[in-house]
């Protein structure tokens, strides 16, 4: 166990990524008998996100899950389309109940260290040298959630941003059909750009509503509320209603090799481990799934090198990427193509990468071919 401030592991940040790690450790016999270090500079008690993901069956974190849905809708000027999504359930996990279920697990365990403190440095050897404001630690191996460079820090990368606004609003009577969330709604987009209204309907009288965007800028806060305020009137059909929460957020989308900031000993995780999906946001699936993958390699004795996409995906993420990134205009148009063309359980499987190279070329294949293929040639040009 610990001395002298010393452990076995160390986990720098209790995010989606630290927690999921630390819980697929808790899962794992391997580490009953190790020492594991949890730094974290807030309390980790607010409901400060929503996290939703896709899986098939029942999970690890059902006992956390809000809501979730077997059904699922696109619409848009030209589209109103509803999916079943059979087999995968879409789950929604409120970021306060997430970090009560782990923060209690990790309670109960004598051989975790939680301690509120920002860290300063940690310094790669054996053991790394970690530096807070009060305390030095030490370990053998650290898995660190905070980001090292930014993506616009290089000419290589293409960044966006995913950002948004979401109310939970309340009405006094039923105005939600529950069993069916909007994946993306693009009927009051703002002109020229990638902006959808997401909603997750909790019950008849209760729904997240959230107003989103892919672009690479983001908007003042009257703009997100303009929207908002557009959409529940004019879509929802909607004018009394409450706003019982609210969430903001931005989610760097880009093919930053963020991983590449990883050691011998300090892994990087979450988006610093370049975990987030280029193409979509999405990350906290994969932060359960590589979570447990380290678990695995480190109880085997095996390395653990940075986990993220292959080289296929990470390329077709980057193509995307550029399009978002210089023709944002042209987003709703394709999203309605794949969504339109595409079973979404293929996407579904296709964004978990998944998916056979003849299946990727379908999903391609809805796509505008002269805009790909030009972006497609200057990425592999790039990549020489």
């Amino acid at each position: 166990m610990t001395k002298n401030n010393s452990y076995d592991y160390a986990i720098i940040g209790a995010g989606a990524a630290g927690l999921n790690l630390a819980l697929a450790f808790l899962r794992h016999p391997f580490f009953a008998t190790k020492s594991i270090l949890i730094l974290e500079k807030s309390a980790k008690k607010e409901n400060d996100r929503t996290w939703s993901f896709w899986e098939k069956g029942s999970g690890n974190l059902d006992e956390v899950v809000h809501h979730s849905w077997t059904k699922a809708k696109f619409q848009s000027p030209k589209y109103d389309l509803e999916f079943d999504l059979s087999p995968y359930h879409y789950k929604t996990v409120r970021g306060a109940d997430f970090y009560a279920f782990a923060k209690k697990k990790i309670a109960q365990a004598a051989n975790f260290t939680w301690i509120k403190g920002e860290v300063e440095s940690a310094t790669e050897g054996q053991p790394v040298a970690i530096k807070t404001s009060d305390a030095s630690y030490f370990a053998d191996m650290v898995f660190d959630s905070r980001i090292s460079q930014k993506p616009e820090e290089t000419k290589n990368a293409t960044a966006v941003l995913q950002h948004f606004k979401g109310w939970i609003i309340e009405t006094p009577k039923p105005q939600f059909s529950f069993d069916s969330f909007t994946m993306m709604d693009y009927r009051t987009n703002r002109e020229n750009s990638t902006s959808f209204t997401y909603i997750l309907p909790f019950s008849p009288t209760k729904a997240l509503v959230e107003f989103t965007l892919f672009s690479p800028d983001l908007l003042t806060d009257d703009e997100y509320i303009f929207h908002l305020k557009k959409y529940i009137r004019e879509q929802l059909n909607i004018e009394d209603y409450s706003i019982v929460e609210e969430e903001n957020g931005i989610i760097p989308m880009s093919d930053f090799p963020f991983h590449e900031a990883s050691t011998k000993h300090i892994l990087k995780i979450g988006t610093a481990g370049s975990w987030v999906k280029p193409s979509s946001g999405y990350s906290f699936k994969n932060a359960q799934n590589y979570s447990a993958k380290i678990a695995e390699l480190l109880a085997k004795g095996k390395p653990v090198p940075p986990l993220f996409s292959t080289p296929k995906f990470r390329l077709y993420d980057s193509v995307f990427l550029d399009v978002l990134r210089n023709k944002n205009h042209l987003g709703p148009m394709l999203f309605e193509l794949m969504y339109a063309k595409n079973k979404t359980t293929k996407i579904f499987k296709f964004l978990d990468e998944e998916t056979s190279f003849a299946e990727e070329l379908k999903i391609m294949s809805t796509f505008p071919k002269s805009l790909f293929s030009k972006i497609l040639m200057k990425k592999l040009l790039q990549s020489r």
